[in-house]
């Protein structure tokens, strides 16, 4: 499948990436070789397997849930740059 630079650079626009033109001949080029590879996939006969759930059939080991009553929020809040009567202080994002 061939994509053209029209559709790259729409792609981009909806992915909020910064793309110059110079780079629009090349990530076209990348995005038609993927859509190739994907599309050889489908060629691949696939009726006789089972989809597969997990990729690793052995079980890990869980771990105990303690409870820690510990009070870490000035540990916390020292690796913010700014806070305020033991919150977080962020910049207001909606007006």
């Amino acid at each position: 499948m061939k994509i053209d630079k029209n559709t790259t650079q729409k792609i981009a626009r909806l992915c909020k990436l910064r793309v110059n033109n110079e780079e629009i001949e090349e990530l076209s080029l990348q995005l038609s070789s993927i859509l190739d590879w994907v599309e050889q996939l489908n060629e691949v006969n696939t009726e006789d397997i089972e989809p597969l759930s997990s990729v690793s059939t052995e079980n890990l080991p869980l771990r105990k849930d303690e409870e820690s009553k510990k009070d870490l929020s000035k540990e916390i809040l020292s690796n913010s740059p700014e806070n305020l009567e033991n919150f977080f202080v962020v910049p207001k994002v909606v007006e």
